[in-house]
């Protein structure tokens, strides 16, 4: 099973993508994470957003961001798999993507994510190095992150 990508600006995401983003962030950031808080924060019509589907449906997800529009660096938010799929490892083919599309469309190689800190593993085997103290972020531990 493999995954097809997508990489859309937000005003050329179809209905039907935009509801299964919503969804998959709200399941996973709301409802798993048991944190309420507010998805749509105005910046999904600044982002280019990568999808992930497997069988037209979307298992993988994130934002990418032009420098300034998020941090001073390029960045990458809202990083997600859907659940019954994270055994796949394609959080690390997603990130990849992310990278990549980042220097594609932007033409940068510095980036800066705001990660939950049970993920640092996860984001150091993807180039990222620790860079600030942990804070709190909608009641969850984040930390700074770059790669350069």
């Amino acid at each position: 099973m493999n995954l097809t990508w997508e990489l859309k600006k937000f005003e050329t995401l179809t209905i039907e993508e935009l509801y299964s983003i919503l969804q998959l962030r709200s399941e996973v950031f709301v409802v798993e994470q048991n944190c309420v808080y507010l998805d749509i924060d105005l910046k999904d019509k600044k982002a280019l957003h990568l999808m992930g589907k497997t069988n037209n449906q979307l298992v993988a997800y994130a934002r990418l961001f032009r420098p300034n529009d998020y941090f001073e660096n390029a960045s990458i938010g809202r990083v997600v798999i859907q659940p019954k799929y994270r055994s796949k490892k394609w959080g690390y083919e997603l990130m990849e993507k992310a990278t990549k599309g980042i220097l594609e469309h932007f033409g940068e190689t510095k980036i800066t994510i705001s990660a939950q800190l049970y993920l640092q593993s996860f984001y150091e085997k993807n180039g990222f190095i620790k860079t600030s103290d942990t804070y709190m972020e909608d009641d969850i531990p984040h930390i700074q992150m770059k790669k350069e």
